[in-house]
């Protein structure tokens, strides 16, 4: 038995070495050691045992055994590396190792010199070396044996053992974590983790670390947790950390799988339009997934509080008449009904069944539609009766019903709202209005449309409503004499329109007739000449009624006022002639006053020794005979030319050759700029007149006396610069008077267009 425990507890703490068997080693005095063949692996912060036995040579009594640690090239360790003496008080034991070496056997006789070593880290790589401590026949006497025990340290792999029991939503539950290795050495230290989100923490959890003495050389570390589960922590990963004397760490993670439901969630369009799609979507989250089955309440069965299948036999039932679909996944169940009608409204009922538990979830489907609105009553009202239409329409949820009159041609105004009133009575309910109109006027005539709002939609049926009455020849009918012309009016009012006729157009052929309509008024004009003394007669008809009507006859003579309407006609024509005629009177005074300015100017000049000669060329064949066209600038005085013209005449007779003027001198001051209108009509004029002008040479002055030329020439430069300065006056007051002239001129060109 007590090998069996050895032997466990060597596969447990040794860890895993490339040893394959133990070897005895003997020497020629009989003592012999079992060590391992080949090297030990252990791993840091955990422990490593080194198996031994031995046996001694006859006469060898053992007493203690000491175990060394030294270099493999020195034969034999000395007590300065010594690493375990069963005496704790030696000093000769290192330091490092005190009290982290024990014997698994500490009996000697049992010949059992194996050795555990905790909480090994780098430095304990090497080669170990046994010896005996004893009696030889008596005497004290010591045994060092040869063959060594090789260990090599690596890195901690060992993963701690976490068990997870079964978890529930709402119960509490324990986890355990054990450190790997089964050492004696010091408790290490074993921690939780876990990540819940962004957040470390899990509710009413507890902790606690136990140690089990094994052996004598042996113990167990774990550590438990107690959590409440919840459905927050199915997939969280938990994480036991172990942390070994001189650093060396351990960790194992695991995900917690947490058995748990939540309620049913269905996803769906409560509400429905006829013709489209109908989805319903059941799903429930939980841990193992759910098993979810549709079910519906039918209105027979709904007294008895059965339900139908949907997946056996209402789903085979609605593959007749619609496309039904069922598809189910792990934890979610869809149901669609394609071109819903309103016999698929209803209660839908979604169960789902997780482990023991069974959840249901219920939602209630409306169809929602329309039909055609339909209005109801008698369209056609006789004037004074009551208007009574009915506007319904069959619907779900039940439409909103409004009355509303279009505009017509004479009342061109925005709709007109019905609602209670003086005029209309109103009864609105869900899904109908009823309209009601006691006493109907011609003015109620007209087109009705009934509005229904169901939902977002808006539908509108249209009537025509027609009030009909009697047509009647109103008062204002008559008849007018004057002048031998007959002109009557005859005035209908009804509906429909009535049609007025004359028979007395029977008889007559030279007659006119004019018809206007205004609102369900007619009114006819006649008008006959030479009618006599017969009687007049109007008659008007509609819908088969008839009306006549004597018009009565009134005499009327010309009115006198005309005639002194003619006369002020002929008044306003004369003062008009007159304003006409007293312009032209004052232009022809302001032409004399110009004339005479122009004489008074010529006469001032008559001192000078040599006058200008103007003489018209006859032989000339460049001159014409023609009206003379002028330039934009000529002279405005006609007296100067009279003037040359005398005394041409004056000169004598037998000098019939033309004269030459011996001095000329032109003063271009006294030219004016003619007005556009002056210009325009000497450019009507297509012929020029020539003027020649020349000058008698002395041929005796100039050569004789060329001083007494200059001379004179210079006292008729002077003349002429005294009589330009005598004429600015008059040219002034002549461009005045002229502007007078063309201003008053254009007034009664004004009248005249006016005339």
């Amino acid at each position: 038995m007590i090998v069996l425990i050895w032997a466990t507890l060597l596969l447990s703490v040794r860890g895993s070495s490339t040893e394959t068997a133990e070897k005895q080693h003997c020497d020629s005095y009989g003592y012999c050691v079992t060590l391992t063949e080949g090297e030990l692996t252990a791993e840091a912060g955990l422990c490593v045992v080194i198996p031994c036995s031995f046996t001694t040579a006859y006469g060898f009594r053992p007493r203690t055994i000491v175990w060394y640690k030294c270099e493999p090239s020195k034969q034999q360790c000395d007590d300065s590396e010594m690493i375990f003496h069963p005496n704790k008080n030696n000093q000769n034991v290192q330091s490092g190792f005190r009290r982290r070496v024990s014997l698994l056997e500490p009996d000697v006789r049992q010949n059992n010199c194996s050795i555990i070593i905790n909480n090994i880290s780098d430095s304990d790589s090497g080669s170990y070396q046994l010896r005996v401590n004893g009696d030889w026949y008596g005497s004290p006497d010591g045994y060092t044996f040869l063959p060594r025990a090789t260990v090599s340290v690596k890195g901690l792999t060992q993963k701690p053992s976490v068990m997870i029991p079964p978890l529930t939503e709402g119960k509490l539950t324990t986890l355990t974590c054990t450190a790997p290795g089964l050492c004696s050495g010091s408790r290490p230290k074993i921690s939780w983790t876990w990540k819940e989100g962004n957040d470390s923490y899990i509710t009413r959890n507890i902790t606690a670390v136990k140690t089990e003495s094994l052996t004598a050389v042996t113990k167990r570390h774990s550590s438990s947790l107690t959590i409440s589960p919840s459905a927050e922590h199915h997939g969280t990963n938990i994480t036991c950390k172990v942390s070994f004397k001189g650093g060396p760490t351990t960790e194992e993670t695991l995900t917690l799988n947490v058995n748990y439901v939540k309620d049913i969630q269905i996803t769906t369009d409560t509400s429905v339009k006829e013709g489209e799609s109908l989805n319903l979507t059941c799903s429930v989250e939980s841990f193992p997934p759910s098993v979810i089955m549709w079910t519906k309440f039918t209105e027979e069965k709904m007294q008895n509080g059965t339900e139908t299948n949907l997946q056996n036999n209402t789903l085979t039932e609605l593959q007749n008449d619609t496309e039904t679909y069922l598809q189910e996944t792990s934890g979610m169940s869809s149901f669609t009904i394609s071109n819903v009608t309103v016999e698929d409204s209803g209660q839908y009922i979604c169960t789902a069944k997780h482990l023991n538990n069974t959840l249901k979830g219920k939602v209630n489907v409306t169809v929602t539609y329309k039909r055609k609105p339909a209005i109801t009553g008698d369209t056609t009202v006789k004037a004074g009766d009551a208007l009574n239409l009915t506007c319904s329409i069959e619907s779900f949820p039940p439409s909103l019903v409004m009355w509303r009159k279009l505009p017509t041609p004479q009342n061109t105004s925005s709709n007109t709202q019905l609602d209670s009133g003086t005029d209309a009575d109103l009864h609105s309910s869900t899904g109908s209005a009823t309209l009601i109109i006691p006493n109907v006027t011609a003015e109620d005539s007209g087109q009705y449309v009934c509005i229904t709002k169901h939902l977002d939609t808006t539908v509108t049926a249209y009537t025509d409503v027609t009030v009909i009455w009697v047509s009647m020849i109103q008062k204002s009918s008559g008849c007018v004499v004057e002048s031998e012309v007959l002109t009557c009016v005859c005035k209908s009012e009804g509906f429909p329109l009535p049609a007025i006729q004359w028979p007395l157009l029977k008889k007559y052929t030279d007659y006119s007739v004019n018809t206007t309509v205004s609102n369900h008024t007619v009114s006819s004009t006649l008008i006959v000449k030479n009618l006599g003394s017969t009687a007049v007669v109007c008659v008007s008809s509609n819908d088969n009624v008839q009306a006549t009507e004597n018009l009565p006859i009134q005499k009327r003579s010309p009115e006198p006022h005309n005639q002194s309407k003619e006369v002020l006609g002929i008044i306003t024509r004369l003062e008009i002639i007159i304003a006409f005629l007293s312009g032209i009177l004052l232009s022809a005074i302001i032409c004399c006053l110009v004339q005479k300015c122009h004489r008074k100017n010529l006469k001032g000049s008559g001192n000078l020794d040599e006058t200008l000669e103007m003489v018209t060329s006859q032989d000339d064949p460049m001159i014409s005979d023609g009206p003379p066209v002028q330039d934009d600038y000529t002279y405005t005085q006609e007296g100067a030319e009279n003037g040359a013209v005398a005394a041409e005449k004056s000169a004598p007779e037998h000098n019939s050759g033309p004269k030459d003027v011996e001095y000329a001198s032109i003063n271009f001051s006294l030219l004016r700029r003619k007005s556009p209108r002056g210009a325009a009509r000497n450019q009507e004029s297509t012929e020029t007149e020539y003027a020649e002008i020349k000058t008698e040479a002395n041929k005796e002055m100039e050569d004789d006396d060329g001083e007494e030329g200059e001379m004179l020439a210079d006292k008729e430069e002077e003349a002429v610069m005294e009589e330009d300065e005598e004429a600015k006056p008059c040219v002034a007051e002549e461009e005045k008077e002229k502007e007078e002239e063309e201003e008053v001129y254009s007034n009664v060109k004004d009248l005249m267009d006016e005339i």
